[in-house]
């Protein structure tokens, strides 16, 4: 039992280091709104929303002055629309999107994902649909969001899929160019996606989940950082196994927090509570940092050798001393580099210090993958699947979660500074080396196999 007493103490403390609820999802189900008329569909989209979600921004209100901490982001995830508007073609598709922006608008909602296709074995005629129709779904709202799982350890890549994404990613670049390609930024493809993980761009309401549940976002970089260093000044040798403890301890105090809020948000909202994904998601403020925690670590640039270690050493003890607070840890729970949305990061990338190929690395051991990085315009589509189809090969191999956020920004070029606002953060453009090297491996199409570990019982 989470004790009231604890969550104040632990709150008090960390006060000023810059720790929030980053995101409150409420998951919600679309499975019986289905209908042959569009219309009809999207009042029925509309109508469960509202009711279902109608309480929430209230209830974080209300959260937040009980317990003084901030709740960045109020969120919604709905069942893979591929699957709700299926027998309507592109029109009816963008309807939906239209429809699921206007909804999270009217409930004061920040973003609301769902937007996805599940295509990791292959895609049916309606996955193929909403594909194609993300140009103009995502240059024509705000706030939604969208995903395609195109892989699993399960079933491999579906490089079919990977590279219609990648002209579609091109599209959707050219469509919003006048905001540096933005609405590539609302879209992520996964390798092996969980059906409730709370932060966007890729949350989804899986079809395995409740009708109606809370699944909460815990970040605090800023404080696993303050605990290194103040660890490191009461013991200036600390061993690496020390660091490990600092940060476990840490994650541990956040996650009961995480679930507090989650449950008596729940409550408020009539829903199940789903999990907490403890997962040191940054901001572009300084102090809230992934990037700055490796630096505390002893790496004195981000990307020099010792890095994936470090990133390596600081996951595996997020997810412990997550699992050790609560038995609902889920999502996606480690440590996010998402370049431009970490000061430190993206201050690394225009040093040079990290290059797209050591982000790659450090992937193998974070959560997600390539994450919020801009590319030059000219990339062709060939070679962004490419990038994509390495990324996700890690996941497949690897077991884990793994998935791309690239954003092609028309008109600029490797080194030239973009900026994305607010909380999606500033950074350069950097440098795809080899571009256009990949395009007949590529054009085979068809399925990369699933590697043989996948086939033990």
């Amino acid at each position: 039992m989470v004790r009231t007493e604890d969550i104040l103490s632990t709150i008090r403390m960390i006060h000023e280091e810059n720790f929030d609820v980053r995101t409150v999802t409420m998951g919600i189900s679309l499975l019986g709104c289905s209908s042959d008329d569009v219309k009809t569909l999207c009042e029925r989209i509309r109508s469960r929303i509202y009711e279902r979600a109608r309480k929430l921004q209230s209830a974080c209100e209300a959260l937040e002055v009980k317990y003084g901490v901030p709740i960045v982001h109020r969120r919604i995830a709905v069942t893979p629309i591929s699957i709700v508007a299926a027998g309507h073609g592109q029109d009816g598709f963008v309807s939906v999107a239209h429809t699921l922006d206007d909804v999270a608008h009217e409930l004061g909602i920040d973003l609301i994902g769902g937007y996805t296709a599940l295509v990791h074995k292959g895609m049916t005629k309606d996955d193929e649909t909403l594909i194609r129709s993300l140009p103009d779904a995502l240059s024509e709202t705000e706030r939604v969001c969208a995903s395609v799982n195109a892989a699993s350890t399960a079933s491999g890549i579906n490089m079919d899929a990977v590279l219609l994404v990648s002209e579609m990613l091109l599209k959707v670049a050219e469509r919003t160019a006048d905001r540096n390609g933005f609405g590539c930024a609302k879209f992520v493809i996964f390798a092996n996606a969980p059906e409730d993980n709370p932060f966007m761009a890729g949350a989804f309401n899986g079809v395995g989940e409740a009708d109606c549940v809370i699944n909460v976002g815990v970040s605090g970089p800023g404080v696993v950082k303050g605990a290194i260093e103040r660890a490191k000044e009461m013991k200036p040798k600390l061993t690496l196994n020390d660091i490990a403890e600092v940060i476990k301890t840490t994650a541990f105090r956040l996650t009961r927090i995480g679930e507090l809020i989650g449950r008596e948000i729940a409550q408020a909202v009539e829903a199940k509570f789903g999990i907490v994904d403890l997962s040191l998601a940054p901001t572009p403020k300084v102090g809230d940092s992934v990037g700055e925690i490796l630096q505390a670590m002893g790496i004195e640039k981000v990307g020099a050798p010792g890095s994936t270690a470090a990133l390596a050493l600081l996951t595996d003890a997020v997810k412990k001393g997550g699992l050790f607070a609560s038995s609902a840890v889920g999502g996606l729970s480690g440590a996010f580099i998402p370049v431009a949305e970490d000061s430190c990061l993206s201050q690394a990338a225009a040093m040079g210090s990290l290059t797209i190929e050591k982000i790659e690395a450090m992937t193998s051991v974070s959560s997600v993958g390539l994450d919020m990085i801009a590319i030059p315009g000219d990339v062709d589509a060939e070679t962004i699947a490419a990038l994509i189809a390495d990324e996700l090969a890690i996941g497949v191999v690897n077991h884990k979660t793994t998935a791309v956020r690239v954003i092609p920004v028309k008109g600029k070029r490797a080194g030239e500074k973009v900026s994305f606002g607010g909380l999606f953060g500033d950074t350069v453009v950097m440098e795809i080396r080899n571009a256009g090297c990949s395009k007949e491996f590529v054009r085979h199409g068809g399925r990369i196999p699933a590697p043989l570990t996948s086939l033990r019982n």
